[in-house]
């Protein structure tokens, strides 16, 4: 086999070489894809079941909500109208005692 040959032989094997290098580098960045995409499926899929379980909850409670905040309110509007009368008793009381 004369050099030239040889370099030629040499030359072919260096490219199957790479060739077989690249086609496994784009096997493993074709799972590392894969294995990303699936990640972040699984990602979203927790999200999303997360934000349903929330929404189911927050439903759940909004009626107690909804009757906590009518009954807040009217502890407010009896408190002020006490208030009211308190002050109206009061002027009463002012305008019939004589001033000394």
């Amino acid at each position: 086999m004369t050099d030239q040959e040889e370099q030629s032989l040499r030359e072919a094997n260096r490219k199957e070489k790479l060739l077989e290098e690249e086609a496994e580098l784009l096997t493993r960045d074709q799972a590392r894809s894969k294995a990303n995409l699936a990640r972040e499926q699984a990602i979203e899929k927790g999200l999303k079941e997360r934000k349903t379980r929330q929404l189911e909850k927050r439903a759940a409670e909004e009626p107690g909500r909804l009757a906590k905040d009518q009954a807040r309110r009217k502890a407010y509007l009896a408190k002020e109208q006490a208030i009211a009368e308190a002050q109206e008793a009061r002027k009463l009381k002012a305008k019939k005692q004589p001033s000394e």
